[in-house]
């Protein structure tokens, strides 16, 4: 299975390229300077000239609260250009996943949210990715979209890696306790794409992917802690105290059981993975 990657270097690209050989893909993974997302058309050409199996797309625009002041460049990599992706994957033939996330969703309710819930981002962020969806699925018939929500790795920035940096300075930490999600291990749905990459004439759509059990940030936070042996004190705050540019969902707990009925990808549990990569962290002396 030939698997065209875009994102190599984030979180879920770098997991995808390590469990490539073990899920029997070949990944083609082209850097900036072949496939720049914010050239229209650039990303497409590279898809025609390889003419791949599967495309993986885990390639965005992730600061959330900076999209709020660049919305056009936002706008065009998690939209414009997940579009153009979708067609070029569809003119040669090729299953396209592409990652979304929970910010799609207003956050008001208070039980799991299936693939039909109603959405209503209230960012930017949000917004742009929602667009992507809909762009990606008119595009290819063949697209499977996969909400997903707080994922962290060993790699790059993410909430694990923050908290262990705060820690070495920090005994006292407030931390927002009314935001409700799943934080989800890269290398999970790293493994999930790879999954349904392979099942080329598995089902189309949306499906929802996320670590179990739901979590505050909080929570979070106190399984980190643990995991490193730090003693912190957190302060459990609402987010009406902790101000940001873009506002954030308060609730995106994501009902995962159409993945698992239609493709066997069970919900990762993510308080022993955040053990192993909080030790794998200290060990390399990266945290």
């Amino acid at each position: 299975m030939r698997v065209f990657l875009f994102g190599a270097n984030g979180q879920v690209g770098r997991e995808t390229l390590a469990a490539a050989h073990g899920a029997g893909a070949r990944i083609i993974a082209p850097g900036r300077a072949d496939a720049d997302l914010s050239v229209p058309g650039a990303a497409a050409d590279a898809i025609r000239l390889f003419a791949p199996d599967a495309v993986i797309n885990a390639a965005a625009w992730t600061a959330v609260d900076k999209a709020e002041e660049h919305a056009n460049e936002a706008f065009r990599i998690n939209a414009e250009a997940v579009g153009e992706i979708a067609a070029a994957a569809s003119e040669v033939g090729a299953r396209f996943i592409h990652l979304s996330t929970d910010y799609v969703f207003p956050g008001t309710g208070s039980t799991p949210l299936s693939e039909t819930a109603p959405t209503g981002p209230l960012n930017v962020y949000g917004a742009s990715k929602l667009k992507g969806e809909a762009l990606a699925l008119a595009a290819n018939a063949n697209s499977v979209i996969i909400r997903t929500s707080w994922v962290y790795s060993v790699h790059g920035v993410n909430f694990v890696k923050t908290m262990l940096g705060l820690s070495k300075t920090r005994d006292e930490l407030a931390i927002v306790d009314d935001q409700r999600g799943g934080p989800t291990p890269a290398s999970a749905v790293a493994a999930a794409c790879l999954q349904v990459a392979a099942r080329r004439d598995g089902p189309s759509g949306l499906y929802h992917f996320q670590g179990a059990p739901d979590a505050s940030w909080a929570d979070f936070a106190e399984a980190i802690f643990a995991a490193a042996g730090k003693r912190m004190k957190i302060n459990r705050i609402p987010t009406s105290a902790y101000k940001t540019p873009a506002r954030r969902p308060l609730f995106t707990v994501l009902n995962c059981a159409k993945l698992l009925r239609d493709y066997g990808v069970h919900q990762p549990e993510w308080r022993g993975d955040v053990e192993r990569a909080v030790r794998r962290l200290i060990a390399s002396h990266e945290e």
